[in-house]
Parts: structure tokens; sequence; C-alpha cells
């Protein structure tokens, strides 16, 4: 580790013009070996220049850099001598703010796209193909590149696809590098990172716990703390990063919301607090959450509800230390922890420009009287980078490898209210579901499989020569890599085949299995 990273790195700097691939694009800096923070395109120059970057990206977003009111940045940025990338919106806006062209020629790129590398590519496309496949989505070409800047690339549509200004370290291509789809766009992001920024890959998951302990400890003092701990992989690696900061001054506490898989409560009690020695606090709150949540139907509500009721839960378990800390003199209880990642961020409005999708319960959901500060470790990190985080400290496999379940659990799984004899029903199709994917050796193949019961829709089946009025269950495997994009994972059919049968066989009032085949966009990963 560098001197530098013993503290704080210096970032790469992504400026986020209102698109939510800015945030996969600082997940690609990252697997780099580069450390990355994301800005709105808000920030000004000086305020940039504070955060003393070492390269700036300047990310794509929906809109014409001539239209009124399209997302600026201030132009003294590229005074700041720092090397710079603009990628398609960004790119965009790069030329028209440096002398260059952008104009809507009526020819459009969506998708796969083949682009024609110019000459030896430069410092950016170097060492790629001369002919490759890139991931186009824009309506706007640059229509002449600023003075002093030389074409990279070209595709049959776009004369300007690539373009470098070497002399003042300004590089731009009209495709997105950072999806899967372009061929060669990691590369392309390396080439500017390691050779047109000149920038080492220094930074990785020590760094981080480095770095998070240190601030953890200058956070809390001697204050005591306490984790939110659901067993998933986001609190399981928080709590244990928290721990190895601050040792015997956090208590983590397990709120048993009744909302819970089978089997979970006690994976929690024994396996993580057998491999992390964490003090543990378990509550039994399961009927004063299914009281709140009766008769409620709407899916923000009822994300709120139980963000509201997990923090009143902590809120008494705080009392009980603070009169245990009275009696014995110790410390107060002032902080509490929270798995929160940056997709979650995102999707509740965090980021520029970005709408709020959906409020989750660790950031949309927590209430106005707080009563807490809040500690999250893992804020600005993908879940990769949480579950190697975890490996590093020492969590055991089968929970820091285990696929993301929400915090609210089960209850946004309900689509209708939710109940207790509802719970039971899901409860038991999701154990179906999990063992027949683990017995076909497919957990490694799936990111997440929500199970959701459709519990206001009924559907005829004929079941023991009877018809039936029962609730359809749906399948929803995934595949992805951060939770940004999602596609639904093609499973096997005696596999589905299995898990149906089993479901509408062993599961009371289930007469149906339907899978769904909906990518992400245009739908979320969870139905609520």
């Amino acid at each position: 580790m560098t001197e530098q990273s013993e503290t704080q790195q210096r970032p790469a700097l992504v400026v986020d013009f209102g698109a939510q691939y800015a945030q996969l694009i600082a997940r690609r800096v990252r697997e780099a070996g580069v450390y990355s923070e994301i800005v709105p395109h808000t920030a000004t120059a000086a305020e940039i220049a504070e955060k003393n970057p070492v390269a700036i990206i300047l990310s794509g977003g929906p809109s014409s850099v001539y239209e009124e009111g399209a997302p600026r940045l201030d132009p003294a940025v590229f005074d700041l001598g720092v090397p710079t990338l603009g990628i398609c919106y960004g790119f965009q806006y790069m030329a028209q703010t440096l002398g260059g062209e952008v104009a809507n020629t009526g020819l459009r790129e969506y998708g796969a796209t083949d682009a024609v590398i110019s000459g030896d590519g430069g410092t950016l496309l170097g060492g790629q193909p001369a002919a490759q496949n890139v991931w186009m989505s824009h309506g706007d070409q640059v229509a002449k590149a600023p003075e002093g800047f030389d074409v990279l690339a070209t595709t049959d549509a776009t004369k300007v696809a690539a373009f470098a200004n070497e002399e003042r370290g300004f590089y731009g291509v009209q495709w997105h590098p950072e999806v899967k789809h372009s061929d060669h766009g990691q590369q392309v992001l390396e080439n500017f990172l390691h050779k047109g920024a000149g920038l080492a890959s220094d930074w990785n998951s020590d760094n981080v716990i480095a770095e998070q302990v240190e601030r953890i400890r200058e956070q809390v003092g001697d204050a005591r703390v306490i984790s939110a701990l659901s067993g998933g992989v986001d609190s399981a690696v928080s709590t244990a990063l928290v721990h190895k900061a601050i040792g015997d001054q956090l208590t983590a506490v397990f709120v048993d919301h009744g909302l819970l898989r089978k089997g979970e409560r006690e994976q929690v009690e024994k396996d993580y607090v057998e491999s992390t020695g964490v003090r543990l606090i378990t509550v039994d709150a399961a009927d004063v959450f299914l009281g709140h949540l009766q008769g409620v139907t709407d899916p923000e509500e009822k994300r709120k509800i139980i963000g509201r009721e997990f923090i009143r839960a902590f809120e008494k378990v705080q009392l009980d230390l603070v009169a245990e800390a009275k009696a014995s003199g110790g410390a107060p209880v002032k902080f509490l922890v929270q798995g929160t990642l940056y997709p979650d961020v995102v999707e509740s409005g965090g980021g520029a420009g970005t709408a709020n999708i959906k409020s989750h319960h660790n950031v949309g959901g927590l209430p106005d009287d707080l009563d807490f500060e809040l500690i999250e470790p893992l804020r600005a990190l993908f879940k990769d980078e949480v579950r190697a985080i975890g490996r590093e400290l020492g969590i055991p496999e089968a929970i820091v490898g285990r696929q993301p379940f929400p915090g609210p659990g089960l209850g946004i799984r309900i689509i209708g209210e939710v109940t207790q004899d509802r719970l039971e029903i899901l409860r038991e199709a999701d154990a179906i579901a999990r063992e027949e994917l683990t017995k076909a050796g497919l957990d490694q193949d799936i990111w997440q499989c929500p199970v959701v019961l459709l519990a206001d829709v009924r559907s005829v089946g004929v079941q023991g020569d009877g018809r039936t009025y029962g609730h359809p269950i749906v399948l929803r495997p995934v595949s992805s890599e951060d939770a940004m994009t999602a596609d639904w994972t093609r499973l096997p059919y005696d596999v589905l085949s299995k898990i149906s049968n089993r479901i509408t066989n062993g599961v009371r009032d289930v007469n149906r299995v339907v899978l769904d085949v909906t990518s992400k966009p245009p739908g979320t990963i969870e139905w609520e």
C-alpha cells in the first residue's frame, strides 16, 4: 500500500451528468485499481480542484448538449491541467466547450455498432483491433472535433467517434466503454488511466479496510455503537468492519421483524457470531412490524414503515444500553451502523439528476427524528467490492457469498397486504426455490432470485381432480454485476420444472408458478 492510500487516496473523479451509468464508470475505474469518486456536474472548478483529482471522467447523460437546461459543467475544469476523458454526453460536452461542433444529423446509433480505429489509435485506443464492436446510445454527433484534437475512430454514422489532444491530456469516445457490450471497453478506460493519466493500480480492498478503520475510529472516539445486522452480505461486512475498528465498543442488533426467510435467524445467531465474535442482541419484533403493516399495500409505504420500525427497535435497545452504560460508568451509545451501498443511494435519488426509483429502508426510509449518528462504511461501494472486503475480514463464504436479500425482507415480496399467513406461504416457496437452485449448482450463476407472492391475485387451477382458486408465485432469477443493470437468468428447464412441481404440490394455496423474464431496466430486480 502506498503512503498516500494509508490516509486518503487522491481520486479519479467521475462527473455525473444524470445517467446511472456514472456509477458503473466509477466501478470500472476501481476494477482498474484506481480509487474513484462521483461528483455532480454542478460542482464548481474550485470544488473539483479541492478534491485534488488525478483524473476526471465525464459521464454520459440523457440530454442534448445544445438544449436549454441541459446539464453543464464549469468550463474552468478544463483549465485545471487534469487528464480528462469524455464519454457519450461527456464527449459531446467536451467537444462543444472546447470549440468543436455538436449537431443532430438525424443519424442515430443505439446498441451494437461497428467502429473503425484511425491509424494506431493513439494512447486511448492503441493496441486494439482496427475494427471492433462498441455499444452506442446517441442521437447527436460530434460534427467537428475541437482544434488541436486528432480523430481516433469513426463509424458509418459518426465521423468523429473518438478523439484526443495528447498534449493537453484530453480524450473522448462517443460509445460506452464501461458496459460489457463494448468489446474493448475496459481497455479504453485502462489506457486512459494508466497511460493517459499515468496512474498505478494501487487501490484495492486492503486500502478500503485501512481507510475505513481509521475514519471509524476518528468518528466514534470512545462512544459506543449499535450495528444493524440483518444477516445479509452488506450488514455482515459493515458490522465486521466496524468491529475491526472499535472492538467491544460495538453491539450488533438483529431485529427479527417476522419478514425473514426460512432458517435465517438461526444462521445469524450461530454462524456469524461464531466467526466474528461480535456481541449480538436479538430483538423479537414480528408482532410490532405486522401490526404496523396491517392493511398497507403501497410498496413505498411498506418500505418507510419497515425502516421506521427498524429504527424504533434500535432506539429501544439504545435505552437498555444507555442504562447499562450508566450503571457501569461506560461511554454513551451515539452511533448506528448500516450496510448502505452505492446502488441503494442511487436508487433512492442520491445521484445528481437521478430519479427516486424506490426508497431503501436504510436510505430513503429513515424517520426525520433519527436519534443516532450514522456510520455507513460501505456507502461508496458496489456489491462485488463488499464481498471482497468481507472475505478479507474472514467472514465465512456461506454468508459473504450469499445472494442479496433486501432489508425489508419478504415484506416487499408480497404484492398486497403482509399477513402472517401470506408470509408462511412465501417462506415455504422461497425455501424450495433456494434448495433446488443450490442442488443444481446454480448459486454462482445467479445474482439474486427473488420469489414473489402475488397475494392480491388469484388464478383458477386443478388439483386433486378439483377446482382451486390459488395464488401465483413468481420466480425472478437475475444475473448482474452490481445491481445497477440486470438480465434474467436462463435457468435449465428441468430445474424450473422441479421448483414448480414442488411448490404447487407442497405449498398450500399456490396453484401456479410463473417466470419473470424482464431485464433491468425497465424492471427493477425486486417487484416492490
